[in-house]
Formats: structure tokens, sequence, C-alpha cells
């Protein structure tokens, strides 16, 4: 009798295994991407969404070999709209990743929803220093940079060349604050004006008179999208780049800032961790593929989205689309085995890269063209300030 009643049980463990198995194989990966499509940063969503859908298209409309489904709302730059909006693609949605999000501000809207739905969060921009520190939290990964990591090879770039006094210039919110820390973390010479500007203002007068008098030889501003270009049309139009070097994160001289600005970008000096000529197989697809499908030359913010579809491909293919084991798909995402647009691509123990970090110019290709050219490395796998602060959940 007790035999009998052991065997049914191991019958009944067997049948409870099998169906648990076949019921964690999904049948497709419905992705939220979740951006900013409309105001003074629509650009840079626009970017994040189109990189992320040409992968999507590269991969045949799969996703890790399930047909994807990929929901893109528009966030307004607005932190309680994102809120509202991520309810809604975690809830009736039920999306299996989140992505898409611009701006640290609403990254740390929404990521609590997001963590604790169990939902992994591949963030291809927003990469504030409290989800890099003691917020690091296992369902949220940065495919990007952490926020300081453009203006810290910024800073270490002016402090190499001689600076001696400049002026500083960012919005007044989370990113901006990290992109003054990161830049100050390695530039040693003197601040002569430091200054934090709305993140909706488009008219930098007075912020201009007050450079000329603090009689800076150099000013380095992180101001994207849409605030960058008023700011650098004004800079040169009051004529303080006759006296004055200018110098930004990628992300306040790429294309799209190129192309709003046009003539005025010479010279311009900027920090990224990516290049439209870095010399590798899948960055030479993506650069030719993204201009056939838009006519425009991808900017940083694209390569992001680029990137984020494919480490998703990676991780969903390696647990064979069991996007229910949630403990399999994390040791998935953190093994990053996918081809990256900036070469070698590696997490570190708080899910934010190790890489390295060039300095472009904006200059003339042999067509005339104005875009970035890379003219040099300035770190080389280069971790983040805040990873010391990461006590990651297992």
């Amino acid at each position: 009798m007790k035999r009998h009643l052991l065997h049914r049980s191991l019958v009944s463990l067997s049948i409870a295994l099998l169906c648990a198995s076949s019921a964690s194989a999904a049948d497709q990966v419905k992705v939220g991407l979740l951006s900013t499509l409309s105001g003074p940063g629509a650009g840079l969503g626009t970017d994040i969404r189109d990189g992320f859908q040409l992968a999507v298209k590269h991969m045949n409309g799969k996703i890790g070999n399930l047909p994807a489904e990929v929901v893109v709302v528009d966030d307004q730059q607005n932190p309680e709209v994102a809120k509202q909006t991520a309810e809604r693609l975690l809830k009736r949605d039920k999306v299996d990743f989140m992505t898409g999000t611009v701006f640290s501000n609403v990254m740390l809207a929404v990521g609590p929803a997001a963590f604790q739905n169990k939902t992994f969060f591949i963030s291809p921009n927003a990469g504030p220093s409290q989800y890099a520190g003691a917020q690091c939290n296992p369902y949220f990964f940065n495919v990007s940079q952490q926020n300081d990591a453009l203006h810290e090879a910024a800073g270490q770039t002016m402090q190499d060349k001689g600076f001696k006094r400049v002026a500083l210039i960012a919005p007044n919110y989370p990113a901006g604050k990290d992109s003054i820390a990161g830049f100050k973390r390695f530039y040693k010479g003197e601040i002569g004006m430091e200054t934090y500007t709305s993140l909706s203002q488009l008219d930098y007068g007075a912020e201009i008179s007050k450079m000329r008098a603090a009689q800076v030889d150099g000013v380095y501003i992180f101001l994207p999208g849409g605030l960058g270009v008023n700011f650098i049309k004004q800079f040169v139009g009051a004529g303080l780049s006759k006296d004055i070097t200018l110098y930004a994160p990628g992300f306040s001289a790429d294309e799209d800032v190129i192309r709003a600005v046009g003539d005025s970008m010479l010279g311009t000096f900027n920090t990224s961790q990516w290049a439209h000529d870095l010399d590798n197989a899948a960055n030479k697809k993506f650069v030719t593929d993204f201009q056939k499908e838009f006519g425009r030359m991808p900017s940083l913010y694209a390569s992001h989205g680029y990137d984020a579809a494919r480490l998703m491909d990676a991780a969903v293919r390696d647990v064979k689309g069991k996007l229910d084991d949630k403990a399999a798909l994390r040791k998935a995402i953190e093994a990053a085995k996918f081809e990256s647009v900036r070469g070698s691509f590696k997490f570190n123990s708080n899910h934010f890269p190790v890489q390295d970090y060039y300095l472009r110019v904006v200059s003339k290709d042999s067509q005339g063209k104005l875009t970035n050219r890379t003219v040099g490395t300035v770190f080389k796998n280069h971790q983040d300030a805040y990873v010391k602060d990461c006590k990651m959940p297992s």
C-alpha cells in the first residue's frame, strides 16, 4: 500500500513538473517601450525607439526566436504620466520587459513599479547614481552608461589639456547633478561658474553673460536635445566660441544636435562610449542600415536602443523562451552574450557596463558633411564610481 502511494505521488510530481516546464515556455515576447516622444527631448526618445525597432527588424521580428510585440508609449518627459503609463504596461499589457526611458527623473519614478512586478527593465539611457549604488536592483540593467561616466571622461580630457578655469552648465534634475559631480571627480582646475538651469529652458542669455564675466578658458555643458541646440547657437552667436573652447558629452553634441545646429558645431569636442566610426562588424551594419531605414545618421541614443534589443534577444534565447524563470533570465542578461555596436560588452556587479570611453570632435567628412570623428580613447574598461555602494540582492 505504501509503495503504491509512493508511486502515485512520484507520478503526480512528475506530471506537475512537466506542466510547470511547458507552461513556462512563452509563445511571444512583449516589450513595453516607454520613451520621450514629444517636447524638447523627443529626438532622443525617437532615436532610441528607431534603434530598438531596427534591431528587431534585423532579428526578423523576433526576440530570442519568439515573435516580438513592442508596445511604444510616450512618457511626455513627465514622471507622473510615465508612472501611470508604466503601471498600465505592467498590469494590463503584461509586458515581459520594459525599456525606452531617456530621463533619470522619469526612470526613478517608474522603476519601483517594474521591480515590484519582477519585470526586467533594460534602460537604454537613464543611468541614475541611485540605481548604480545603494538602490541597485536585480531587475534593473543599464545598457548605455551610468550618468556620470561621459562627464568623467570630459573632466579627465579638460584636465589633460590644461584648462585652467572652466564654466559648468547642466539642467537641475538628477542626471544634471550627476553630470557635474562626474566632471569634477576628474577635473582638478578652477570652477569659474557652476549653474543649474531649468529642464525646459531654451534661452541662455543670462548664463552666457555670467560666463563672459567669469573669464573662463573652457565651458562644459550637459544640455540634452533641444536644450543643447539652443545653447550652442546662442553661445556661438554671442561670439564666445572665439575665446572659450566648448566641450560636451556625446548627448549634447551628437548627430541630432549637429543636424539642428549646423556649422556652429564645428570643432566641438565631446565624449562618448560609442561612435559611428568604431571598427566592428555589428556597428558597421547598424550604421549602414540605420541610414537606409531612416535617412539620417544614428546617434548615441539609437545605438543604445539597438543594443537593448540585442541584449534581450540573447537572454531570451539562452533561457529557451522560459520567461517565467526569473533567476535564469537574470543570469542570461548578466552574461550579455550579444554582439554590441561598441565591440566588447560586459556588465559590472551593479548591472552597469564596464567599457571604453572616447573623445570625438565635430568636423566635416570627405563629402563635406558635418559629423563626429573619433580622435582618441580617454578611458579603458572604465567602471562607475557607485558600484562599491551596491549590495546586489540575490
